[in-house]
């Protein structure tokens, strides 16, 4: 014995109507699914497929059916499941871009289901006033037009009083369509009891011959379809796609999880039998043939081959011509009207009550712009009254159409697309296995799930490939607006997951891949600060690993700030960088001095073989007057990088680097949803700054954000340390800006007293991103680094907005054969593959530098000389020692001024700082004569004697 509990009786909670899983789901399915089909068209199913192929396509839309029921139960037990329906389930499921655009396709669906079965209820009625010899217009298709107009408008204001009315009218409706199912089995069962007028309309009682006559298919031509098994297939699919029903107003439900599930089921149970039933009763009772008249009948019976009409193909009675046979073969025909008119308006109320709040739900999550607008809720109970007048516009203009049989069919690949998804999701969870996928409903199959969603895919396209293509279309169309528009919506799909698996998957498949040199990737970690303050910085970084490797960017902060502090930082950033279409991930670390956290940053950033291999920092200008220990830390920053095996560039513009007396505001197109404009970590970097204003630094570096005094019992906490590397100074002014991630957004800049900032500002700004004229990336290729000097600027000759610049590369000449060398050096490039303009042998390196340029560097270093009074600099001993290099760093400097000086970029190959051979400001004014008086950006460059480049393909 099964016993089914009752349902809890719909009860007020928090003031709304819930319900349980009869009333809520049982009830409305199997008013879904008992539709127009029923009465109208199942009798004209069996005359064209037959018993058998009837019984099949029962059985095919019955497995689709439960195994779409079991993913559906699957996720509708996997945590609460609130209003919106299937557009909810998908949504949360596989995210916002699957659910919006089938959620919007469901929608339409079922509002063009409501006007299928108005047109069903329609032609009932015609029918019935019909044969009592009444009329409206002309009893056919604008009878079924006027009628179905009134009937939409009625339903709409049903469903629009709310759900205590609908509750009622559902079971009133409900007990009609059962009564009215017992009528004809009944009837069906006793047979015409020698009634002539009802056998000779086709009505002839149970019997093996007719039966047996009715087994096969017969498929005929009928209204401009040549119909064949999934023409009719079409026409009979719809009748089973009421098993969203409860889904679809899942928010009315007091246990969403466990009511969709059990009244599911048990809707499909009810209503798979009663359609097998049908579908026996009217192929063993009724013939596909007869003409209606009492005199065409031979001893009592028809005899299709003596039938007039068969020979002139114009019978109007029987299971093929008339869709009145259902009345005919009842106990008492008004009741099959009665359940006609209940089953057609119960599919066509449910179907509207469900539209408004699937376009809610889209309109709550502001998906689609549009769809805002009918989402507002009124009332105590949150109805959508907006959204049912939109339902009524779209419901009513398919039922102007007029034709069940040309509407079926669009609903059913609709329906499938839908069902389709739902089983894909499923198989998608239980495939990835996030931890989250836990479902209260045990009784699915991962794999089931899959051959459900392969099944209504086929029968999509068999059904009626043109249409398949369409649906397929939509929905993707609706996906690339909501991939375009990128919503704010995060809700933990698998989609997600599966990103996650799969990049996990790869970062530990590529662990242990051997590193080789044609597979190498400039993988940067650029040491900007606060990257709001050095877009040139950033975007240098950017254009060496744009679409082809990986781009960290750090920030330093030497004071403790507190977790919340550091993250609202970090989103801060984050969300600059993705406004400016920059691809890299920002990180801050604090609590560390910015050589210590400099060099933790080196060696914590990244994992495997996903970590920076170049270290790109900012030249520091101020380098000769400030405080000592500045420059010392600048130093062992870039000796610390190479002792890490890791290359280094440092970039220095003719102007500097730092512009964070610029206020960035990142504008965001008008796309409906309104701007989005934060201020994230604005407080707190201001009372950071005030803070600091008292205080000196330990590097003038571009710093942006002074962090002082933030533990007066810390003994290092009494002087300013900046949270940004080395770079030049400019103190920070207040910023305001709105961030968006569109891939539409731009960014605008303002002074900080809010005027309008000159364009040779912003020109020298964004440097790295605007179309470069026709000129030279100049490489001054010194020393053999691994490649690195050679391939950073040829990566960047490969970018668009840098095209037109040609490479020249100047080496030097080492021995006598000049010739032979700039032979040996174009071959070497050529085996590289590294396309140049120009190759010039360096002459004259080795050679005295002029008067003035030594002069120049002495008056450079005079300050840092050591003295009694001051220990720290440069000794005499090392001003000896080094002459010849320092003469020679002075040489190249004089030769970079003579052949570059129209140059748009020029990269050259760096000194290496060695701690134990030279002193700090002696190297740093090595960097000031190799970059100074030069009008374009300059790089210094250096591999970690990793090879880069190779000879071999």
């Amino acid at each position: 014995t099964i016993n089914i509990p009752d349902a809890a009786e719909p009860e007020p909670t928090g003031g709304h109507i819930k319900l349980g899983w009869i009333v809520g789901v049982l009830i409305p399915c199997l008013l879904n699914i008992w539709g127009v089909m029923l009465f109208l068209r199942l009798s004209w199913v069996v005359a064209e497929a037959g018993i058998l192929w009837t019984l099949i396509i029962i059985a095919v839309s019955s497995i689709v059916c439960v195994i779409t029921t079991l993913s559906l139960s699957a996720i509708s037990t996997n945590g609460e499941v609130k209003g919106g329906g299937v557009y909810f389930i998908i949504s949360r499921s596989l995210g916002p871009e699957f659910g919006a655009s089938v959620g919007v396709v469901f929608a339409f669906a079922n509002a063009v289901s409501a006007s299928m079965n108005t047109i069903g209820f329609c032609e009932s009625l015609n029918l019935l006033l019909q044969s009592n010899g009444l009329i409206i217009v002309d009893n056919g298709i604008n009878d079924i037009r006027i009628v179905g107009s009134v009937t939409i408008l009625v339903l709409i204001l049903i469903c629009c009083v709310g759900m205590e009315w609908e509750t009622k009218a559902q079971n009133f409706l409900i007990f009609t369509i059962i009564l009215a199912i017992i009528n004809f089995l009944i009837g069906s069962a006793i047979g015409p009891r020698g009634d002539e007028k009802q056998i000779s309309r086709g009505f002839v009682g149970f019997s093996w011959s007719t039966f047996k006559e009715n087994f096969g298919s017969d498929y005929r031509y009928a209204e401009g379809v040549n119909h064949d098994f999934f023409s009719v297939f079409a026409i009979f699919f719809p009748s089973v796609t009421g098993i969203q029903a409860g889904a679809n107003i899942c928010g009315d439900l007091k246990d969403a999880g466990a009511a969709i599930p059990k009244g599911t089921f048990w809707a499909l149970l009810v209503s798979m039998t009663s359609y097998v039933l049908f579908a026996l009763f009217a192929g063993g009772a009724a013939v596909r043939d007869a003409s209606g008249f009492p005199e065409d009948l031979v001893n009592g019976t028809i005899v299709p081959s003596e039938l007039p009409c068969m020979l002139s193909g114009n019978c109007s009675w029987g299971l093929f011509n008339s869709y009145e046979m259902m009345q005919e073969m009842s106990l008492w025909g008004p009741l099959i009207y009665a359940g006609c008119f209940a089953a057609t308006l119960s599919t066509a109320l449910t179907n509207l009550l469900s539209v408004p709040r699937l376009v809610q739900a889209l309109g709550i999550d502001q998906i689609y712009p549009g769809l805002i607008f009918f989402s507002k809720p009124y009332g105590k109970h949150g109805e959508p009254y907006r959204g049912y007048v939109l339902t009524f516009f779209i419901s009513t203009g398919f039922l102007l159409i007029g034709e069940l049989n040309l509407i079926a069919p669009l609903i059913s690949t609709f329906y499938l697309a839908s069902y389709a998804l739902i089983n894909f999701c499923t198989f998608h969870a239980a495939f990835v296995k996030p931890l989250g996928w836990r479902p209260t409903f045990k009784y699915y199959n991962a794999w089931l799930s899959l051959f459900g969603f392969a099944m209504c895919v086929v029968i999509m396209f068999l059904i009626n490939y043109v249409a398949a293509i369409i649906t397929f279309g939509i929905i993707f169309a609706l996906y690339l607006v909501v991939m375009y528009r990128k919503p704010d919506a995060n809700w933990g799909s698998t989609t997600q997951a599966q990103q996650y698996k799969a990049a996990l998957m790869a970062v530990h498949r590529l662990q242990n891949v051997s590193d080789h040199v044609k597979n190498y990737h400039p993988q940067v970690l650029v040491l900007s600060g606060d990257p709001k303050s050095r877009p040139p910085l950033v975007d240098f970084g950017f254009l060496l690993t744009k679409n082809n490797s990986l781009m960290f960017v750090g920030n330093i902060i030497p004071v403790r700030v507190g977790y919340k502090n550091r993250q609202t930082l970090v989103k801060d950033g984050q969300k600059y960088l993705d406004a400016r279409k920059i691809k890299a991930f920002y990180n801050v670390i604090d609590g560390f001095s910015i050589e210590d956290g400099i060099n933790a940053m080196i060696k914590s950033t990244g994992f495997g073989k996903m970590a920076p291999n170049i270290v790109l920092v900012g030249y520091k200008p101020d380098w000769n007057h400030c405080r000592k220990e500045e420059v010392e830390s600048y130093f062992a920053i870039l000796h610390n990088a190479f002792s890490q095996r890791m290359g280094v560039a440092v970039l220095r513009l003719p102007n500097g680097l730092d512009f964070s007396e610029l206020t960035p505001k990142v504008v965001m197109p008008d796309n409906g949803m309104g701007h989005l404009n934060t201020a994230n970590g604005q407080g707190f970097a201001n009372e950071l700054l005030t803070a600091a204003n008292a205080a000196s630094e330990l590097l003038h570096i571009d710093s942006n954000l002074n962090l002082a005094n933030m533990d007066s019992a810390s003994p290092q906490n009494s002087y300013t340390m900046p949270q940004e590397p080395p770079l030049p100074n400019m103190q920070r002014g207040s910023r305001s800006y709105k961030i968006n991630n569109s891939d539409a957004a731009s960014i605008t800049y303002h002074t900080k007293g809010g005027s309008e900032v000159p364009q040779t500002v912003l020109d020298a700004m964004n440097i790295f991103t605007r179309k470069q004229p026709k000129g030279t990336i100049d490489v001054f290729w010194l020393y053999d680094d691994g490649g690195l000097t050679i391939l950073l600027p040829y990566i960047i000759s490969m970018r668009s907005h840098w095209q037109n610049c040609k490479l020249r590369v100047f080496t030097m000449c080492h021995g006598k054969d000049e010739e032979q060398e700039e032979k040996s050096m174009a071959s070497l490039l050529t085996k590289f593959r590294i396309k140049y303009s120009e190759l010039v042998m360096l002459k004259g390196v080795q050679d005295q530098p002029r008067h003035d340029t030594m002069l120049k560097h002495k008056r450079l270093i005079e300050p840092f000389r050591r003295s009694p009074r001051n220990e720290f600099g440069i000794t005499d001993e090392e001003v000896h020692s080094m002459a010849e290099k320092t003469q020679r760093q002075l040489r190249i400097h004089e030769l970079v001024v003579k052949h570059s000086s129209n140059a748009s970029l020029v990269v050259m190959s760096l000194p290496m700082p060695r701690k134990e051979a030279i002193s700090a400001p002696l190297y740093m004014s090595w960097l000031e004569m190799l970059t100074s008086d030069i009008k374009c950006p300059v790089v210094l460059a250096r591999g970690n004697q990793t090879p880069v480049l190779t000879l071999y393909s």
